[in-house]
């Protein structure tokens, strides 16, 4: 009978790392496939991350910043900590993340894939915008806008 407290005790300790896993940097972008998501919606600088299965949240440390990144046209900006909750095909309650719209940067609030038509609606308030899934193929690295000589950001975004 001495097994029944080892094996309890494995248990145990299998269901406390379920319900908080912290994760290397590169392991992220292969689970977000997963949830239905496409690799390319995170940067590759990342630096940590931790998910919990039991709600979804999750928290990403970044480590660079600032980081922007450009998606068909689209710069959005990456804080250092991004949260939200993961569910399939979904990301809610998200923080760190913002979009230029016409001069101005909007929080990003929620993001979620439309299966039905190969987009990802990405949520401002009660706005939203559509991009391609197919855009978020390629993990994107961060790039310091000010510093940035691709030529993909355009002059007056570098004097934003």
């Amino acid at each position: 009978m001495a097994f029944l407290p080892n094996a309890a005790a494995l248990i145990f300790v299998t269901l406390i790392s379920l319900t908080h896993n912290s994760f290397s940097a590169t392991d992220i972008h292969d689970l977000l496939p997963q949830y239905n998501l496409p690799k390319g919606i995170l940067p590759t600088n990342i630096k940590s991350y931790s998910l919990s299965d039991t709600d979804g949240s999750f928290t990403v440390e970044l480590s660079a910043h600032p980081c922007y990144v450009k998606f068909d046209g689209q710069t959005v900006y990456f804080d250092r900590i991004i949260k939200g909750k993961l569910s399939y095909g979904k990301v809610s309650g998200v923080s760190g993340i913002q979009a230029n719209k016409f001069f101005i940067w909007v929080s990003v609030s929620g993001i979620d894939v439309n299966e039905n038509n190969g987009m990802i609606d990405f949520h401002v308030g009660a706005l939203s915008q559509e991009l391609p899934a197919k855009d978020f193929e390629t993990i994107k690295t961060c790039k310091s806008k000010g510093l940035e000589e691709d030529s993909t950001f355009s002059f007056l975004e570098a004097l934003i």
